[in-house]
Order: C-alpha cells, then structure tokens, then sequence
C-alpha cells in the first residue's frame, strides 16, 4: 500500500510525541537520531511510516520501518532509539494501546474465527512483522477521523476494532491473543512483571514469584524467558539500575543512598553492576548527568 497519506496525516497531527483526540491513538514526530535510551514498551500497536525504530529487550533487538508494525503484549522495560530521522524526513509513527478487555471481547465474539489455536508455546512479548493493505487502510481511515470530530466518537470505537481484529489474525496474531486470555502463559508472566516493577527493591526467591504468578517454577521460568528475553533477576536488575540512573540525576552526591534505596545493600556490587549497564561507574554518570541538565556541552572531563 502506498504510505502517502498516512505519511501525510502523521505529518499533520503529530508533535514530538502526542496522544489525540481518540482515546487510545498516539501519533508521534521525531525531528533527529539519538542514542538508545530506556523505555517501556506499554501494550501497544506501533506502526511506522517513515524513518526506522530499533528496540532492544534484554539480548533480542527488534527493528521496524516505513509499512511495518511493532506488537508489544507485555509492558516491558526497553531500549529504544529512532535510527533514521531528521529534520526534513522526521520519523512518523501511529501508536494504538491495546487493551486486553477489548481482545478479550473480539476473541469470544469470534469464536473460532479468531484463530485462538496459539501452539509453539509462550510467544515473545514482542514481535514486528510487515503491515498487510487492509490493516494499514484502517489505521488511514482512523487517522482521518481526527479531522472530522462530527463522526469521530461513533466510528472510531469501530475502525479500532477492526485494526484489532487484522492483528489479530494476521501474522503476529498469537502474541495479541494471549493478551485476552486470562490463563495464557503471557497473562501469568505479565502478573510477575507488575509485581516485580512495583517490588524491584526487595529481595525474592523465583519460586514465590512462580507461586503467585500461578505456575510451577520451571513453566514460569521458561515462559518469562520466552516473553521478556531475561530471567526474573535479570529483569529486576534491569529495572533497580534504571530507577537508581533517574535517581542520580537529581541525587548526584549520593550515591551509596541511590543504590540502597534501589536494592543494593553492597555499594561495590552497585558500582559495579550500574557500570557494566550503562558503561561508566556511578558517580561519573551522575556528574555527567548534571552538566548536562545545566545546559553543558558535553560531559566533564
């Protein structure tokens, strides 16, 4: 399908990175290039139309570009970056959250329809695949709602339906409808991701984690893996650096302080552990971090 008109839509309505006046719809301009920088995914449809994206979660990295689409079922910690924008060919994206009642809904109106045979196990919480006409011709169809708010709110309700059900059984299908199946391997692992993002500073054993997540230790540790690409700890060490690397820009003097509020009771294993992520120790990051929040060039030497 010719991207033209979705280009040119985007191009219209979108600002750095905005939501619209369909709940729900996101559509996003990104003037320049950066550096990978940490994320979460939400649960989401991403559709670019012009530029690239690439996401990195734990050792998988997912790239998508002009008539492709991102499915992320889990909202997961990431790494992003847009790797192909500038100012006069800005990177456009639309963005549709997606919402596991909504899937649920379309998958017991469907019936079998839907094609809910998963097979091959857990799917990974994300997956890019290319856009088909059709689903691409519907995220057109709610884009030009934005400009016609007299039959905005009773046809758009419809049109994100049916952008649903083309992702649905399209070819990333078993990732979106493990999201509306209350005892899918992925809704089981997206149980222990909130509760690991809300607790990251404690200690846990993975058994309790797989206890409260409703499954036996070794399904659980293999369906996390599946989904997220990380092991539990792994996740919440992802999760404890990124929190203390916040933290230190408006902490920089503290540094002990940030890693034991973060989970670290051993400042050497924090050092160590927050280099390893983000390539440089602690307390360097933070000053660098301040120059750069005051307006500096670049980083202290």
């Amino acid at each position: 399908m010719d991207l033209t008109e979705l280009k040119a839509l985007l191009a219209r309505h979108a600002r750095p990175d905005t939501t619209t006046a369909i709940e729900g719809v996101h559509v996003a301009r990104i003037d320049r290039s950066g550096p990978p920088a940490p994320e979460t995914s939400g649960t989401i449809l991403a559709v670019i139309a012009q530029g690239a994206k690439r996401l990195a979660l734990g050792d998988r990295v997912f790239e998508y570009g002009p008539g492709e689409y991102l499915v992320a079922s889990v909202d997961l910690q990431v790494s992003g970056q847009f790797t192909r924008a500038d100012p006069e060919h800005p990177a456009l994206g639309f963005g549709m959250v997606l919402e596991p009642s909504a899937v649920a809904e379309l998958l017991l109106q469907a019936g079998p329809a839907a094609g809910a045979r998963t097979g091959g196990g857990t799917p990974s919480g994300i997956a890019v695949s290319t856009a088909s006409d059709a689903l691409l011709d519907a995220v057109v169809r709610l884009l030009r709602l934005l400009d016609e708010p007299r039959d905005r709110d009773v046809l758009a309700p419809l049109v994100k339906r049916e952008i649903l059900w083309r992702v649905i059984t399209g070819e990333q299908g078993a990732t979106v409808r493990q999201l509306g199946l209350a005892d899918s391997g992925l809704s089981h692992v997206s149980r222990a991701v909130r509760w690991i993002r809300e607790h990251y500073a404690e200690p846990f054993q993975v058994e309790d984690v797989a206890r409260m997540s409703g499954m036996s230790t070794s399904a659980f540790y293999r369906n996390f893996q599946a989904v997220t690409a990380m092991s539990p700890i792994r996740f919440q060490k992802q999760i404890r650096l990124q929190e203390a690397r916040l933290l230190l820009a408006t902490r920089p003097g503290d540094v002990t302080g940030v890693g034991r509020s973060v989970g670290y009771d051993n400042p050497s294993q924090f050092s160590r552990e927050y280099r390893r992520q983000f390539g440089t120790p602690p307390s360097r990051d933070a000053a660098r971090l301040r120059h750069a929040a005051r307006g500096g060039a670049g980083a202290p030497s």
